[in-house]
């Protein structure tokens, strides 16, 4: 594995053009902080939605129709995440940005916040994010979550006073989390879509870690970069949409270890040739 890592990363280290290093995280990173993934066994999902399955409870339709409940549900996550800490593999991620600075791009699924937490920067949530709400009923603009509302538990119910700060001001609908539900649609302001695919088409590699490629844009991600001549670094448990993807190209790499494990290895090799320059 070291050697072909080597080898990716020494091509795309010398190149002028197209030579980003990009970073696609989902769930599964973040499976080491004690956060469960979304479709396992004792996936999220699984857990606090045991009578509805995702497409169906994680909606906006069905928001707009149980509001209530999906905000108990959305804090029960808050608290999840708020005492989870980032682990090993994001604290390598964080050394790798302050290694190769502008060049590096982080694009995750994720809306734990884990990876901000950590201290990366250069980051796209293309899931949005847990920190920020925004009218269900399409008010203009995007708030921070009120610091006074708290994350709960999976059978605590709303405040009175959750439910007045949970209120657009601007019409009287329900605030909702700033996050990607099954029926929507990508776009740029939430989601930074067209920033997210800008990036893969300037890769030289594309690292995927802890993601099936389950949903359309990180699967566009990973297409946009092959196209454009970018290296694809599989790099998961088992295979998954990606491997489909990608296991005819040449110019591509599968890992099955641990994302920790081989990000320390990556952070070694960009390490040691930023030395050389």
């Amino acid at each position: 594995m070291k050697d072909q890592l080597e080898d990716i990363i020494r091509q795309v280290h010398r190149k002028e053009k197209r030579n980003l290093f990009t970073f696609l995280t989902g769930a599964g990173i973040s499976s080491d902080s004690g956060i469960p993934t979304y479709r396992g066994t004792d996936g999220i999902w699984v857990k606090g939605t045991q009578f509805h399955k995702p497409e169906e409870f994680g909606t906006l339709k069905y928001f707009k129709q149980y509001p209530e409940e999906v905000w108990q549900y959305s804090l029960f996550r808050k608290k999840m995440f708020e005492t989870a800490m980032p682990n090993p593999s994001h604290l390598e991620m964080v050394e790798i940005e302050n290694i190769l600075t502008d060049r590096f791009h982080l694009i995750t699924q994720n809306i734990d916040n884990l990876h901000r937490r950590a201290g990366n920067t250069r980051l796209y949530e293309i899931h949005g994010n847990n920190r920020e709400i925004k009218c269900s009923d399409g008010c203009k603009g995007i708030m921070t979550m009120p610091e006074e509302i708290m994350g709960k538990d999976i059978d605590e119910g709303l405040t009175l006073k959750d439910t007045e700060l949970l209120t657009c001001p601007q019409c009287g609908h329900w605030m909702r989390p700033n996050i990607l539900w099954f029926d929507e649609y990508y776009d740029e302001k939430t989601n930074k879509k067209f920033s997210a695919l800008k990036t893969a088409k300037n890769s030289g590699v594309l690292f995927i870690i802890g993601t099936s490629g389950a949903t359309n844009l990180p699967l566009a991600i990973a297409e946009t970069a092959l196209k454009y001549g970018a290296f694809v670094i599989d790099i998961n448990t088992e295979d998954n949409y990606f491997t489909e993807l990608i296991k005819n190209k040449k110019n591509k790499l599968i890992i099955r270890e641990r994302s920790t494990e081989v990000l320390t290895v990556v952070k070694e090799i960009i390490k040691d040739l930023n030395r050389t320059i």
